[in-house]
């Protein structure tokens, strides 16, 4: 019972992270990377709004930072393609399999016995002796 509830709780989180789209912002600065941001805008380090000049950046660029977006797009909708292709008669075995299934043990707490108010008969010889049959 406690196997069935993490394992249905990891099926969950499988299905949300494989629906689930989300952006990887990096800000480089000279070739190296700086910040970077989960879902946010990276922190800049500040050298957009100065002029760079070549002993900032050591390189001959005008601008020596670099902002890169990477987009991981998740899964758009959950196709259940499966049992769309099942026709109607591998439908009905499916249902009718599934309901006798559940309902296979239902009864069984009660225990009812038809016989318990009648005792056996009174064995006066062993039949399977006097007839000489027996199960080899």
């Amino acid at each position: 019972m406690f196997r069935k509830k993490i394992g249905a709780i990891l099926m969950t989180f499988v299905v949300l992270f494989s629906t689930m789209s989300f952006t990887v912002n990096q800000h480089y600065c000279g070739g190296e990377l700086v910040a970077s941001a989960l879902f946010l805008k990276a922190d800049s380090c500040g050298m957009e709004e100065k002029t760079p000049s070549k002993e900032d950046c050591n390189l001959v660029d005008k601008n020596c930072c670099d902002n890169v977006i990477k987009v991981y797009k998740g899964q758009k909708e959950l196709e259940a393609t499966n049992i769309l292709r099942l026709n109607s008669s591998q439908q009905l075995f499916i249902a009718s399999f599934i309901y006798t299934y559940i309902n296979l043990f239902k009864g069984l707490e009660n225990n009812i016995v038809p016989f318990k108010n009648y005792s056996p008969p009174i064995l006066v010889t062993d039949i399977h002796i006097v007839d000489q049959v027996f199960l080899i």
